[in-house]
C-alpha cells in the first residue's frame, strides 16, 4: 500500500508515524497522555483502520497504541518466522521496547487476541486485562482447520497469487461477499476501507504469509496458562470464528468473563463502536 497516496483518506492519519524494529517498518498510531497503556491488535487481513472509531475516544482516558501487523496495511513484511504467532509476538515486544512503551492492557480482535496471549506467556508481563473481541485462539473446526494452513502455505509460495487475489477481490460484488462471510454489516466508510486493503497485492501477500505461518494447535494449553483477567466480547452472528469457541475458551481460562452480543458478527467493534467503547472502558476501569 502507498502511504503517500492513501494517507489523506486513511482514518486517524494525523496520529500515524513509522518506526523500525525487529526488521519491520511498522505503521503505528498513538494517542493519549494519561491512564493505562493499551495496545490495540487487529486480526488477519485487516489493519489498524479497524479501530478508527475507538482509538481517539479511548485515548481520552488511556494511552493508546495501534499498529499494523507485519505485512498488513502500511507495515512491511517480516522475514522468516516473523510472520508466525511467536514471531509476531516477539517482533511487537521489540517494537514496544523501541518505543519505551510497556503495555498494561491488550485489546485484540480475532488473531490479534492470540498475539496478545502469546505476548503475555512469552514475557514476565502480567497485564491488568486482556480483552479478546471474537478471539481466534483455537483451530477452526472440521475440514477447514485441516485444509486452511496447508492451502495458505501453497498460495504464499506462489508469487503471482497476491496480485491475482487483489484483482479478483476488486471485481464487483467480491468484497461484499467477503464481508458478508464475516456475519457483519458495515457502513459505506468501512466497506471503502476494506476495498482499499483487498486491492493491495502487498497486503494480500502479508495476509497469506501470516495464514501460512499460523499454528493454533497449542491454543488450549496456552489459554490454561494465562493468569491475567481475560474478557471476551463475542458477536453471536460471527461466521468467521464460531461463537462456540468462546465458550470452549471459557472452560480453560482461570479468570475469564464472556459477553455475547447476538446481533453482531465478526467485526462487532466496527458495527457497534459506541457500545464497544463503553464495554472496553468498563473492562479497563476507565469509567
Amino acid at each position: 500500500m502507498d502511504w503517500e497516496r492513501q494517507r489523506e483518506n486513511w482514518p486517524n492519519s494525523d496520529l500515524s508515524r513509522f518506526v523500525s524494529a525487529a526488521g519491520v517498518r511498522w505503521h503505528v498510531q498513538q494517542a493519549g497522555t494519561h491512564g493505562p497503556r493499551v495496545l490495540l491488535l487487529h486480526g488477519t487481513g485487516a489493519s489498524l483502520h479497524t479501530w478508527r472509531d475507538l482509538l481517539k475516544p479511548l485515548a481520552e482516558h488511556a494511552q493508546v497504541l495501534a499498529i499494523d501487523l507485519p505485512g498488513h496495511g502500511f507495515s512491511s513484511l517480516a522475514a522468516g518466522e516473523g510472520m508466525s504467532l511467536p514471531g509476531m509476538a516477539h517482533g511487537i515486544a521489540q517494537l514496544l521496547d523501541q518505543l519505551a512503551w510497556p503495555v498494561q492492557a491488550f485489546i485484540g480482535h480475532s488473531a490479534g487476541a492470540a498475539i496478545a496471549a502469546q505476548m503475555v506467556l512469552d514475557t514476565p508481563l502480567q497485564p491488568e486485562v486482556l480483552i479478546g473481541i471474537n478471539p481466534a485462539w483455537l483451530p477452526l473446526p472440521g475440514l477447514a482447520g485441516l485444509l486452511f494452513p496447508p492451502a495458505a502455505k501453497l498460495l504464499a509460495m506462489t508469487q503471482a497469487v497476491p496480485h491475482w487475489f487483489a484483482r479478483q477481490a476488486s471485481r464487483p460484488g467480491v468484497l461484499e461477499k467477503l464481508l458478508q462471510s464475516t456475519g457483519s454489516v458495515l457502513d459505506a466508510r468501512g466497506n471503502a476501507l476494506y476495498a482499499q486493503l483487498v486491492a493491495s497485492p502487498t497486503h494480500a501477500q502479508g495476509a497469506l504469509h501470516m495464514m501460512a505461518a499460523w499454528d493454533l494447535s497449542r491454543g488450549r494449553d496456552k489459554l490454561r496458562q494465562l493468569r491475567c483477567p481475560v474478557r471476551l466480547l463475542v458477536g453471536g452472528k460471527d461466521a468467521t470464528v464460531p461463537p462456540v469457541q468462546a465458550k470452549q475458551a471459557m472452560e480453560l481460562l482461570h479468570h475469564g468473563e464472556l459477553t455475547e452480543w447476538p446481533a453482531y458478527g465478526h467485526l462487532v467493534h466496527e458495527e457497534a463502536p459506541a457500545a464497544t467503547l463503553l464495554y472496553c472502558r468498563k473492562q479497563l476501569s476507565l469509567e
